[in-house]
């Protein structure tokens, strides 16, 4: 189950747990369950019961909300991405073949931009056709993760739901007065929502383990991507090498850009990377950046920041 805007996760678990005890939080915007149990409980079917859901969704907090169901985890994922209008994607285990062979390998959950490019230059261009290769020349190609991703094309997926609530986020968010193409005013946002970012969690001692970039474009879709972080940081630096690396990953072209969200699971401070390094300017930067924190509290938020993200 998924939020159309990527805000709300907590609420959407609450509702979800109305209905089924085994549920887990995807931050920033989705979450998994098995609702088998449910099922019998309520005597409805998949669909009837995705539909309850939904209603209750946008009933108790006005959230808007699709629903893709699948025999595993990664078949509901990419079922979710696909309801239409209906909001609701029921992809029976008998259908699981028909409804992941035609998809572009891109589209397989959990693939790397860099995993796509090797097989479609090797004309391996459908999760149909990664399906039917031969496992040691997806092993050849892929390396060992190729594995996972093979039993993901044939719409296998062992992992399980562990039931657990939202992870501590935090968020911020740059609205556009016009819809902009990815640039110059792209990346001087990003900049900016890092270094706020970033203050925020050094003021609550927190650091970012994984990054969320969340885009909105001009026709009210919106697409997300994460990335983990070597190590946990509250670094501004950071956090701006992990959203560009995001951006990049998008691959826009002309795609006309709404809105940018940048959604950090927190968690201690304490965890943050510390070890001193070589590179003195980025020592610098680090000893610099509480006296940015001081000086934007005694006056007012991004009154000090990078020069690229004031301009």
């Amino acid at each position: 189950m998924r939020l159309r805007q990527g805000e709300g996760l907590a609420e959407l678990l609450e509702v979800i747990e109305r209905f089924t005890p085994l549920a887990q939080s995807l931050a920033p915007s989705a979450a998994v369950a098995q609702v088998g149990g449910a099922l019998r409980l309520f005597g409805v079917g998949p669909v009837g019961l995705a539909q309850r859901l939904r209603l209750q969704a946008a009933a108790l907090y006005g959230l808007g909300t699709v629903v893709g169901i699948g025999p595993s985890w990664s078949v509901a994922a990419m079922a979710s991405s696909r309801t239409g209008s209906g909001g609701v994607l029921h992809v029976p285990a008998s259908d699981t073949a028909d409804f992941l062979g035609p998809l572009p390998i891109g589209e397989l959950y959990g693939i790397r931009r860099a995993q796509a490019t090797a097989l479609r230059s090797l004309r391996v261009l459908t999760i149909g056709q990664l399906a039917v290769l031969p496992g040691a020349t997806v092993l050849r190609i892929l390396g060992r993760p190729g594995r996972a991703l093979q039993e993901r094309a044939l719409g296998v997926d062992h992992r399980m739901v562990v039931p657990g609530r939202a992870a501590e986020t935090v968020s911020v968010r740059a609205d556009f007065a016009v819809d902009v193409l990815d640039g110059f005013e792209v990346r001087s946002a990003a900049l900016r929502l890092a270094a706020e970012l970033g203050a925020r969690l050094r003021a609550g001692e927190r650091a970012a383990r994984s990054i969320t970039v969340v885009m909105r474009m001009a026709d009210r879709t919106e697409v997300s991507k994460a990335r983990t972080l070597a190590a946990p940081s509250a670094h501004t630096d950071d956090l701006r090498r992990a959203v560009y690396g995001v951006l990049d990953g998008f691959g826009l072209q002309r795609a006309r850009i709404r809105r940018l969200t940048l959604v950090a699971e927190a968690v201690d401070g304490g965890l943050a990377h510390t070890q001193l390094t070589l590179d003195g300017a980025r020592e610098a930067r680090l000893r610099v950046e509480p006296v940015i924190d001081r000086l934007n509290d005694r006056y007012e938020p991004g009154t000090v920041g990078p020069a690229a993200a004031l301009a």
